[in-house]
């Protein structure tokens, strides 16, 4: 079969390899029948250091069972599925708080001898636990939504929903990638009153305004944070949704919050070391919380969401290609030249 590997720095490629196998009774194989790019698949593209191994690629796809193994029981060859980007159990302690990214028996897609899902198959570790059935006869125009509750979507979700937003909150959520735009549906969805995006591409900030931007600030640092003070009557905003992970990203976050506010941060932070001292988060009260979205907890909630039209996070993906052309994929977004690439297997 033929899978993603990336070699280093701007180095992607698609190679031929063994079908995966049932290695643990838990175990399941699926074929991928979609596939997409991440966000967070860019930072290593930007930074990775030249190998003669590669690091196999992708973390969210639908697709079809093909074999299980022989402790799986709520899941068949045939099933429809979507996976999260996580593997979980789903049963552990952390699993049943909510926090399956912490899962105790878990782990990730092309890390720890677990393929990547930029491929034609993939093995699925804790099949029961990870995977979830979808309807086999869905409409293929709802898909590309589906495939965002793999990740993107409910990324987004999580951003809001650890934010605590709510009807009559402000919300600022900066960055206007794939992530950030999720990140204002779901707070459209969680009935906030004011949703301030902060992007500067003109095409994905009409595009956030439809998910339910009220405003769009394409300013940064000294005067965005001054423009979003002035549209929140100089308070500041109730929650900031931070989905970039740079070092700028949260200082504005921290600027624009108001005294008692949230900072909800899941951009995949690129630094360990930032301000938490009186002038960013202690002296306003503020809380900061946020991480890998433990999308397997919101996930069942938002297949009927999507299958009713409720809500469409698909329209995020602006892009096509084949697995064969998939480093053209990572090229188009990388340049910004597409907001999120699907890859067809």
């Amino acid at each position: 079969m033929r899978a993603t590997f990336m070699y280093g720095a701007g180095d992607v490629r698609v190679e031929e390899v063994p079908d995966p196998q049932i290695v643990e009774p838990t175990d399941a194989v699926v074929r991928v029948t979609l596939a997409c790019v991440c966000g967070s698949d860019l930072h290593p593209y930007r930074s990775t250091p030249a190998s003669a191994t590669g690091t196999p690629m992708g973390h969210e796809f639908l697709g079809v069972v093909e074999q299980v193994g022989s402790a799986v029981t709520n899941l068949k060859p045939g099933d429809f599925v979507v996976s999260p980007f996580a593997v979980s159990d789903n049963t552990c302690p952390f699993c049943r708080e909510g926090f399956h990214t912490s899962c105790q028996h878990g782990g990730w897609y092309g890390a720890g001898g677990i393929g990547g899902a930029q491929a034609e198959k993939v093995r699925v570790p804790q099949a029961d636990g990870t995977l979830v059935a979808l309807p086999g006869d869905v409409d293929e125009a709802l898909l590309p939504s589906l495939l965002t509750l793999s990740d993107v979507y409910l990324t987004g979700y999580h951003a809001a929903h650890m934010g605590r937003v709510e009807p009559g909150k402000t919300v600022t959520v900066i960055g206007d990638g794939a992530v950030g735009l999720s990140a204002v549906l779901a707070s459209k969805q969680l009935g906030a009153e004011q949703i301030i995006l902060m992007g500067r591409h003109t095409d994905r900030t009409d595009l956030g305004v439809t998910f339910g931007a009220t405003h769009v600030v394409p300013e940064c640092g000294e005067a965005g944070v001054a423009k979003v003070l002035e549209l929140t009557g100089g308070e500041g905003s109730h929650v900031v949704l931070e989905a970039v992970g740079h070092m700028p990203a949260y200082e504005q976050a921290f600027r624009v919050v108001r005294p008692g506010g949230v900072i909800s941060r899941v951009g995949v932070p690129q630094y360990e070391d930032a301000p938490v001292g009186f002038g960013s988060l202690f002296g306003k009260n503020a809380t900061l919380n946020g991480g890998p979205a433990p999308v397997r907890a919101y996930i069942e909630d938002a297949i009927p969401q999507v299958l009713s039209g409720q809500i469409a996070p698909g329209r995020v993906f602006d892009a096509e290609v084949t697995l064969d052309d998939i480093a053209e994929a990572y090229r188009l977004m990388d340049s910004r030249r597409a907001l999120k690439v699907l890859v067809r297997p």
